[in-house]
């Protein structure tokens, strides 16, 4: 693919959305301002994204040309053969962000995000497994400098959860872990198993955008809302106090709860945000299923019914499904090196994305 009308057509528009923020009336439509902020830094980085990519094509040239004009065996020619490998990776690298950028962003893709996991099939094993999950995405999380905070638990007896529900703060969060959605499958000996016997246990994640006031409306007279105490771990403030809310929206039924901080306002405001998120998927899933054609082609369909990944530890394995991926390192990948799974999986979709905008 040419990208250098690309690159042009970036550098214009990022002129352009410029002069707009310059304009003080932009800031009297606060969707408007945030947008466009959006945008800026999304073209910034695209610029950014381009001169690295320009100058990665200028360097290559030059070393193919050093490597024509030197014997391979060459101190100079084995310089260039090592540069040229290098330089190679990093164009390709630098050439898939910007056929991202090609690409209509997902307006989602910067939002912040709320995951939820649930113990599936396997009792008190599926329960543990749900907490390796969240321990897995935390640590990712660390590792990308983004800020987690749990809203709500219900923990096993063992030390696993029932359930966890937590949100994910920081750049290009959704973007990154929008694919974990859906059944994740472990295979290992449990704790409690006495006879050495490899048992088959599942956990349910759910990502979800985090939804702002202006996608979903919460009209006074479609919520419930009551308070009781919170229950489980958390210390004595939180146990004795009504702090934890319970917020039902009665035209859909759904419930949300959050109870994992002390005070009954946060609570509060964290159970609206979650229950935004959770009608605005519900949105989204109703819109999408008016072109499930399309999404036939796409890496998974983010149900939550599908089983996405599989968690072997005896054969120190980790298969993704939906791209036919399988790695051997699942230790890391369970430590939080989530990064050649995702990726993978980002590229993937960029494939079928652009494959799709060209038929």
């Amino acid at each position: 693919m040419e990208l250098r009308p690309h690159i042009e057509k970036f550098s214009r528009r990022l002129a352009e959305v410029e002069a707009a923020l310059s304009d003080p009336r932009v800031f009297a439509s606060a969707k408007r301002a945030q947008d466009l902020s959006r945008e800026y830094s999304r073209l910034k980085d695209l610029v950014a994204t381009a001169a690295a990519y320009t100058k990665a094509r200028a360097d290559l040239d030059q070393n193919r040309a050093l490597l024509r004009s030197e014997p391979p065996d060459s101190e100079l020619g084995q310089l260039a053969k090592d540069d040229i490998a290098r330089l190679e990776a990093e164009e390709d690298r630098l050439a898939r962000a910007l056929q991202y950028g090609i690409l209509p962003p997902n307006p989602a893709d910067s939002r912040n995000t709320i995951i939820e996991i649930r113990a599936g099939a396997g009792g008190q094993e599926s329960a543990l497994f749900a907490a390796d999950l969240f321990r897995m995405y935390t640590r990712y999380a660390e590792a990308h400098g983004w800020k987690s905070e749990t809203l709500d638990s219900s923990p096993s007896d063992l030390g696993g959860f029932k359930e966890i529900v937590f949100a994910v703060s920081g750049t290009d969060v959704y973007k990154r872990l929008k694919f974990e959605s859906g059944v994740h499958r472990v295979q290992r000996v449990p704790a409690t198993e006495a006879q050495g016997r490899v048992h088959t246990s599942t956990a349910t994640v759910a990502v979800l955008p985090e939804a702002e006031e202006v996608d979903i409306e919460l009209k006074p007279d479609e919520i419930e809302i009551t308070v009781c105490r919170a229950s489980g771990p958390g210390g004595q403030g939180v146990n004795t106090t009504d702090s934890a809310v319970q917020i039902t929206h009665k035209p859909s039924g759904l419930t949300v709860r959050c109870a994992d901080q002390r005070s009954q306002l946060k609570n509060k405001a964290r159970a609206l945000t979650v229950l935004r998120s959770r009608l605005l998927e519900q949105k989204v899933a109703e819109e999408n299923a008016k072109y499930a054609a399309q999404r036939k082609a796409q890496v998974g369909t983010g149900e939550r019914s599908e089983k996405i990944r599989t968690y072997n530890f005896p054969q120190n394995r980790v298969t993704d499904h939906r791209i036919e991926l399988t790695l051997y390192n699942l230790q890391s990948v369970v430590e939080g090196d989530l990064d050649p799974v995702i990726d993978r999986l980002l590229a993937h979709d960029l494939d079928q994305r652009l494959r799709m905008a060209q038929d």
